[in-house]
């Protein structure tokens, strides 16, 4: 499959809303430097005419995209908020963080991007990833970098109107497509590292924003992107990072604990280490529902994996991978990240059902304004 090409919105900019040069791509690091991003992770934790309050609060503190997350049964339906967000704000980025081609056929992931887009023209970006919580509560597999190498090319080319061979069965195209909706992958391993940065229009990095961790992952997508022709400097990078605005870290970080133990528990305790946090995690933990990360009783979550996960390396992991801290040392860890190349971050705050309104208002407040944002 060749690379994705790139997508243009509306009045000059791509995807992003990122000022497109004469030959339609975005600025290159070597160009000015383009204004970081600064997202807001929204899960669809309540009503959606609830929800749009929260997406309507941080349009008017200034950030300039809100990401929904995508779990059937943990939260309602991502589209269905989608659609009240896009109705119910004129200027603020909106997208899933992340949906997947396990649950949704992409011929219907294709239809819903489409219609909200069509309402937010120039504002959507459809954020892809494995499955995770969507999957293992309804017992599927994630998404392998093959499959979703195949949906993603399918995707692509019914949002491009063009006509798709359903495995020998039917041709088929999607009415009024919306060839502007860019994709953007959601990656932390290697391999779906290079998937994105060979054929996405833009990549989620998962790995936190700790220097050393980055630095690998961004190399992978640089090197892929530029094997497969492509201007590695004009691929959007935007960053997850669970973000608190905080004089006292140390209490707060004993909240990510969950967060912590989920890393290791999955794979990650060498990226822990390469930041001296040193845990052990067992495979399975009980007393938590439905997962580590998106437990329901945050405090009892917290008590459990104090077991594995001390108070000291709680504190590091906020300080190596996570944005706690005071207003000024969040801004300029983000003048930090935006000078290596991260054109966005999607901030998070810990919990998944209830809406992110301190992190908002904290963020909103103290940190924008100290980055010169401009509401776009």
């Amino acid at each position: 499959m060749s690379a994705l090409p790139d997508r243009r919105g509306q009045d000059g900019q791509d995807g992003q809303g990122r000022p497109l040069t004469g030959d339609g791509r975005p600025p290159s690091q070597d160009a000015a430097p383009v204004p970081l991003r600064v997202g807001v992770r929204v899960p669809p934790c309540d009503r959606a005419d609830r929800v749009l309050e929260t997406v309507r609060r941080a349009e008017e503190s200034g950030f300039t995209d809100v990401w929904f997350p995508d779990s059937q049964l943990l939260w309602r339906d991502v589209f269905t908020t989608l659609t009240a967000a896009a109705l119910g704000t004129e200027r603020i980025g909106l997208g899933t963080a992340v949906t997947n081609l396990a649950t949704r056929h992409p011929a219907v992931v294709a239809s819903a991007a489409r219609s909200v887009a069509e309402l937010a023209p120039g504002r959507f970006t459809l954020g892809l990833g494995v499955g995770n919580s969507s999957v293992g509560p309804v017992g599927l597999r994630q998404t392998t970098s093959a499959a979703m190498r195949a949906g993603l090319r399918m995707l692509r080319a019914l949002l491009d109107g063009e006509e798709w061979d359903f495995e020998g069965r039917a041709r088929s195209r999607l009415r009024d497509p919306r060839p502007e909706v860019p994709l953007h992958l959601a990656a932390s391993g290697p391999k779906n590292l290079r998937l994105a940065g060979e054929i996405a229009d833009g990549v989620i990095l998962l790995s936190g924003i700790s220097p050393r961790t980055l630095t690998s992952a961004t190399a992978r997508v640089r090197e892929s992107a530029e094997a497969a022709g492509r201007d590695a400097d004009a691929l959007p990078l935007t960053v997850s990072a669970f973000c608190a605005v905080t004089d006292d870290v140390e209490a707060e970080a004993r909240l990510l604990k969950p967060i912590c133990a989920s890393i290791a528990q999955n794979g990650g305790a060498p990226f822990l280490a390469l930041a001296d946090i040193e845990v052990d995690v067992p495979a399975t933990i009980t007393g938590v529902y439905p997962d580590l990360v998106h437990a329901e009783d945050w405090k009892a979550a917290v008590d459990i994996c104090s077991e594995w996960i001390s108070d000291e390396a709680a504190v590091q992991f906020a300080r190596e991978f996570c944005l706690f801290g005071t207003a000024e040392h969040i801004a300029g860890r983000l003048r930090d990240l935006n000078s290596a190349g991260v054109s966005g971050v999607l901030l998070q705050h810990v919990g998944s059902y209830d809406p992110p309104t301190d992190l908002i208002e904290s963020v909103g407040a103290a940190v924008l304004p100290a980055l010169s944002l401009k509401v776009p």
